[in-house]
């Protein structure tokens, strides 16, 4: 059974008496442990498809299932509490809440799990010290580089170990050294946790690092492919100071 699985999913906007067809008739299977890049230029679709696997928008038409439940349904409260069992998000713009710190940003995960403070502060400065913030600890996001807040957010992301991560343009803020870390890091932090990464983008050079590229044009599928990544040694990421 696939851990994701999207039949015949259709998304349309209607604009006063215009309709605007953003997917037609998408069917998919993305497996646990893959690392799964949707690949399109803006406009293509790909972000409208990764916000209704994530439960962000609704299906016109067809199903979704993950893990064998049938999502296609849900309310925003069953979403919501399934989301903080089953999801992780990267985000292009960081997301971080600027009144906390690296700590504290990462740690909110697990405070909507229920995870008492030391416990998820333990969690929460071991996920920074793998992704080379072990010296960030207490700042907050307006004191940290665009490279620095984005490995803050790879380690929200994957604190709560989620069975799903979905990354949207990534590295869209950063330079492309910085863009080549972050990816390194979310795809052997990834590999390390078997966990499904699904990244959205439309830099060629990004969804080089993906074991599956997905080309999406005009809302459908135009390419479905594996790939060997370029990241061919995963870091053995453990705890660091630097």
């Amino acid at each position: 059974m696939s851990l994701i699985c999207l039949k015949d999913i259709r998304k349309v906007y209607h604009m006063d008496e215009e309709k605007i067809v953003a997917l037609g008739r998408i069917n998919l299977r993305i497996e646990q442990g893959e690392i799964c890049c949707i690949l399109g230029t803006s406009g293509s679709g790909k972000s409208t498809l990764l916000n209704i696997m994530a439960g962000l928008e609704k299906p016109t038409k067809g199903s979704i299932e993950i893990d064998g439940v049938n999502v296609t349904d849900f309310s925003e409260k069953q979403w919501a509490l399934f989301r903080q069992k089953y999801i992780g998000f990267v985000f292009q713009s960081y997301n971080l809440l600027p009144t906390l710190t690296a700590i504290q940003n990462v740690a909110v995960p697990l405070m909507f799990k229920g995870i008492k403070k030391k416990e998820r502060t333990k969690s929460a400065v071991h996920m920074l010290k793998m992704v080379h913030l072990g010296n960030r600890l207490t700042h907050m996001p307006t004191q940290m580089s665009g490279g620095q807040q984005q490995r803050v957010g790879i380690a929200r992301a994957f604190v709560a170990r989620p069975p799903i991560v979905f990354a949207d343009e990534p590295t869209g803020n950063l330079d492309s050294k910085t863009s080549r870390e972050v990816m390194g890091l979310m795809v052997t932090m990834a590999k390390k946790y078997k966990e499904t990464l699904i990244l959205v983008t439309h830099d060629t050079e990004i969804a080089k690092y993906a074991d599956r590229i997905i080309t999406i044009h005009d809302g459908s599928i135009l390419n479905d492919q594996s790939n060997e990544s370029i990241l061919k040694n995963p870091e053995n990421l453990e705890e660091k100071v630097v």
